[in-house]
């Protein structure tokens, strides 16, 4: 046990302004609400503040769609987005948002401690205007023909074909995606960062143990390509901070979001009557830790403590970062059902199964955690109702019936009993370090030896001998005092479930809990805590889920609110068979399957094709494995012409179906098709 208390600050990446949350939000807010509950639980003085990110051009672009203004969008979704986490027990002290008052007061400050200390420049760029909306695009809001390889409808910034990465000046036959019209280049003076003044600082912090190695490792590829200025401004009409002294100058979203952190603690300090600067400042005792998606992990651990170091502001103890959250072994999909919203999640099934499920998976690597939905309703059964739960309802009948719902005042088993009390220190450490999937695994194998021990003492016989009473109620009484450590352990990661064994056991949990032996104790009747999970309810939450693929014209496209497309392409001109027939499609097993190192969206094939094995490198990382690739069967175009791209050559092309990103497929023969054989 822990002696001295620790003053922690603790937040979660700011969930965007315009979109649900969903699944992948949840897994960062649930393992956030664990470690800050193991905190209190702990004894330890444990803050905890989140808000909406609220700024920017597809919230501004949204607020228009929807006829209302970007306050009034920000301020609907904040409240859906605060009931959400609310619902699944994930309890902030503060929910606020990034367009307030005090946001505003201290982008202000931070930019003006920049600039006074030499670390804000001006320079004029050229960007892509819409002339027609009057705005400047950023990358997202332009599509084109990519520069590299020649695809049509790319985005401004990358290739889904290829995997090239430029700039939007770059594409060609560029387009709006506000409104469909050609942008044209223009110039305008912009607000930068010195962010390479602060490479050795950023060198040593990452190494100093604040994250986690693999990520410090991905960091380091910054440095070897240098650290450049980072574009903080961006030009009205934008829905943001105005930058002092510069009418018309907005600050980036990625500046305003993260001192969002700062406003939301001191909105709640304010509310409270505390005073918050301490928590930002050097040379004291607090702790400061920031729970991130890896996706943001370059915001957060380069730009983020450069930006707190050159307005002296203190940088936090540590960026703990995850990965992403698949479902059924792939990237969650709105046609397949898998892209699940909370609000979905919370109509169909209970918040906790889904609390325990991420804990039971949770660690502190970077890797994706899987939602496998067979095995999250056994899992959840077996481990919760089955073992847990169920040691309670073996014992609380007798009590209550026969022994007047009270405890004994003898302890049957104390070896057993200092066993469960002695794990604390080990499980503690688990989950203090992230290692929540440990922490599970060693409680669930107390839970085991509960149920072993009651099996073993058999009260349900023993009840029946009038000389076995006394023995019964030690027994009986034994299976009360072990349930009760294992829901004090388990109370971070359910505590509803926790909240009910505390009625039932007429008791208040606290870490020191664990030490504690209710003898002689009054509990209360036993009522049912936990349901098991129902398989249908499972897919009926699936199937609520789905989205219908939408035809689309091919005017201007509407941004998307989640990065991810879900609309059928129209159908393109139409070609004479002659041309057609020039194609020359085969059968292909993929042989071996590997992500391409320095590319978001490719992987290696190699395709047998009967007589040769080709190389070819293809965009859909987004949408699979490359483990899950090798063995399979595919169809690719084995006449076109080989293209060499920076990663290698590739020699021909797979065929994949769908609008993008995760919710694509490739093409797959029916059983029988063999390498090599043309596709008629």
């Amino acid at each position: 046990m822990q002696s001295q208390q620790r003053r922690i600050l603790v937040t979660s990446a700011l969930p965007y302004a315009n979109g649900s949350i969903h699944l992948g939000h949840l897994l960062e807010h649930i393992q956030t609400d664990i470690w800050v509950r193991f905190q209190r639980l702990r004894g330890n003085q444990c803050y905890s503040v989140c808000a909406d990110d609220a700024h920017g051009t597809p919230v501004m672009l949204k607020a228009q769609e929807l006829g209302i203004t970007p306050e009034q969008m920000v301020e609907q979704t904040r409240a859906e987005h605060h009931q959400d986490l609310q619902d699944f027990y994930v309890n902030y002290d503060n929910y606020y948002v990034t367009h307030s008052p005090e946001n505003k007061e201290l982008c202000e400050l931070v930019y003006n401690r920049l600039n006074e200390n030499g670390y804000i420049s001006k320079r004029t760029i050229s960007q892509l205007f819409d002339p027609e909306k009057q705005m400047f695009l950023p990358d997202r809001f332009v599509k084109g023909t990519c520069p590299e390889c020649g695809s049509e409808d790319q985005n401004g910034d990358s290739c889904d074909n290829c995997g090239a990465t430029y700039s939007p000046t770059d594409v060609k036959n560029p387009r709006s995606v506000v409104s469909g019209a050609t942008p044209v280049l223009k110039d305008s003076e912009h607000f930068f960062f010195d962010l390479p003044k602060f490479e050795s600082m950023l060198k040593e912090w990452i190494r100093s143990g604040a994250i986690q190695n693999e990520m410090a490792n991905k960091l380091e590829e910054w440095f070897e390509q240098g650290l450049q200025q980072w574009d903080i401004s961006r030009d009205a009409p934008y829905f943001g901070f105005e930058i002092p002294g510069a009418p018309n100058k907005f600050f980036y979203v990625w500046v305003d979001a993260p001192v969002g952190y700062m406003a939301s603690f001191k909105n709640f300090a304010n509310a409270q009557g505390f005073d918050d600067s301490e928590f930002w400042q050097n040379g004291n005792d607090t702790e400061l830790y920031h729970f991130i998606g890896k996706d943001i992990t370059y915001f957060h651990c380069l730009f983020w403590p450069a930006m707190l170091e050159g307005a002296g502001f203190r940088k936090p103890t540590g960026v703990n970062i995850h990965g992403f959250v698949t479902v059924n072994g792939a990237k969650m999909s709105k046609s397949k059902g898998t892209f699940i919203k909370g609000r979905t999640y919370l109509e169909h099934l209970n918040p906790e199964y889904l609390r325990y499920y991420f804990a039971s998976k949770l660690n502190d690597s970077v890797t994706d955690i899987d939602l496998n939905f067979e095995d999250f309703v056994q899992k959840v059964n077996a481990d919760l109702v089955g073992k847990v739960v169920n040691i309670a309802s073996r014992c609380a009948g007798f009590i209550t019936k026969k022994f007047e719902g009270t405890l004994s005042d003898n302890i049957e088993n104390p070896e057993l009993l200092s066993e469960f009390q002695l794990a604390e220190s080990v499980i503690a450490k688990h989950i203090e370090s992230r290692h929540y999937h440990k922490a599970i695994r060693d409680i669930m194998a107390l839970a085991d030896k509960a149920n072993q021990y009651i099996d073993a003492q058999a009260p349900w016989v023993t009840i029946k001998d009038e000389s076995k009473q006394a023995f019964t109620h030690d027994v009986c009484s034994m299976g009360i005092h072990l349930f009760r450590i294992l829901m004090v352990y388990l109370t971070p990661v359910v505590p509803k479930l926790s909240a009910d064994a505390q009625s039932f056991l007429n008791d208040e949990f606290t870490w020191e809990s664990i030490k504690e032996v209710k003898k002689g104790h009054s509990i209360n009747k036993f009522k049912a805590m936990l349901q098991r999970v129902d398989a249908d309810k499972v897919s009926a939450m699936v199937e609520a889920s789905k989205e219908n693929l939408k035809v689309t014209s091919n005017k201007a496209i509407k941004p998307k609110t989640d990065n991810k497309q879900s609309e059928i392409e129209p159908i393109a001109d139409t070609i004479v068979f002659d041309e057609f027939a020039k194609i020359d499609l085969r059968i292909a097993k993929i042989v071996h399957a590997e992500a391409v190192e320095k590319a978001d969206k490719l992987l290696r094939l190699e395709l047998d094709i009967g007589t040769e094995t080709r190389q070819v490198f293809a965009g859909i990382k987004s949408a699979y494995k490359a483990e899950d690739l090798i063995g399979k069967h595919t169809v690719m175009v084995a006449n076109l012409a080989p293209r060499k791209m920076r990663f290698g050559m590739s020699e021909g092309m797979v065929l994949a179906a769908g609008p993008g990103g995760d919710d694509l497929y490739i093409l797959e023969p029916h059983a029988g098709a063999k390498p090599g054989m043309r596709v008629k």
